[in-house]
């Protein structure tokens, strides 16, 4: 049940990934150019292993590579950001906060407001949490970013026992979904949660069983639509 899961599992889920120009030449110019030639080119490279550690989930390795960059090279947003999804994989919240706030100054993206509204979440400010999601739906990004959104704010009303409001923000998305895509799935797996919270057995079972239909290994949806029936 999601609301068994520890924080950083999830949490966990809802991370955006770093951009693509991570360690790449974006992020080359920014550091050569904080850094000078030299020490640029060589930042560069503990950027790029530590966003391969990264994508192997060894946290603790891509923060000691990317701590040290960083206060170098303060200005340099793509190592702020992959240091602040990496605090966030590890639980640190506010480490998190102080990092992706600054990717978010810097940037003027709203790519991580998804992980931001998430550390709000984990430390309970959820008026942080609403100002990031109303920001977030006002630009407008691809879907599966707005998705990311709703949930955390489904998760911060149901957090405060908003379940109605949880559940008819992500009911408002759900409907007529022809093409399902993986933010459908993820939005429906939470919504079908917040249907057993609250309650109601009958379209819990069913939605878990639609995410299941679409994609037979989806997280524990099996299990979960299984122990309903």
């Amino acid at each position: 049940m999601e609301a068994a899961l520890e924080p950083k599992e999830r949490r966990g889920r809802a991370a955006r990934p770093a951009r693509k120009g991570t360690g790449g030449a974006d992020a080359r110019d920014e550091l050569v150019s904080a850094l000078g030639a030299t020490r640029g080119a060589k930042a560069n490279e503990r950027l790029r292993d530590a966003a391969h550690a990264f994508e192997r989930e060894r946290y603790e390795e891509a923060r000691k590579l990317l701590r040290p960059i960083a206060e170098l090279a303060p200005q340099a947003t793509a190592v702020r950001e992959l240091l602040g999804l990496t605090y966030y994989r590890l639980g640190k919240w506010n480490e998190a906060l102080k990092e992706l706030s600054a990717f978010r100054e810097m940037s003027r993206s709203t790519e991580q407001h998804p992980v931001l509204a998430d550390c709000n979440r984990a430390l309970k400010r959820h008026v942080e949490v609403e100002a990031l999601w109303d920001e977030l739906r006002e630009a407008s990004p691809s879907p599966d970013l707005v998705a990311e959104g709703r949930i955390v704010m489904a998760g911060s009303l149901a957090d405060r026992n908003k379940l109605r409001e949880a559940i008819a923000l992500l009911e408002k998305s759900q409907r007529g979904v022809k093409r399902a895509q993986v933010h459908h799935l993820r939005q429906a797996y939470v919504l079908a949660d917040l249907y057993e919270r609250g309650g109601d057995l009958t379209r819990a079972r069913e939605l878990f069983r639609w995410v299941v239909d679409h994609d037979a290994g989806f997280a524990d949806a099996a299990e979960r639509a299984g122990s309903l029936a």
